[in-house]
């Protein structure tokens, strides 16, 4: 049983960080990609962020470039989020997800095992 669980979710005031990790179990990271996806209120899911657990490539949203960055630890089977300058319209639901093979992509219908979600809200 493939499981993700996200987790460091918050209430952050504007310009402020969090980090967010999706801790994998049932399954090596290193085999698979892992993509974090975002769903504001009232807004469609969207794709934030993937990596390739084996090769550590990555693709970045440009809603999020050069503010939020994606990494790994293998050894610890995580993936984590860091999210630096966040804005209010960063408020949304954050989940994980996964996927096999090396396509590095943010489609989410092929993403096919997904964390719970993890609440982070932008707010004064």
């Amino acid at each position: 049983q493939k499981q993700l669980v996200e987790s460091g979710g918050g209430l952050v005031q504007p310009g402020g960080s969090l980090r967010l990790s999706c801790a994998l179990s049932g399954f090596s990271l290193a085999y698979y990609t892992v993509g974090w996806f975002r769903q504001a209120p009232g807004k469609d899911r969207e794709g934030v962020s993937c990596i390739d657990g084996g090769s550590g490539g990555t693709v970045v949203a440009d809603s999020v470039k050069g503010r939020f960055t994606i990494s790994r630890d293998n050894a610890k089977n995580t993936v984590y989020l860091q999210m630096n300058s966040l804005k209010p319209d960063d408020t949304a639901v954050y989940y994980c997800a996964s996927k096999s093979g090396v396509s590095l992509h943010l489609q989410q219908a092929l993403y096919t095992d997904w964390g719970q979600g993890t609440q982070v809200t932008v707010s004064s």
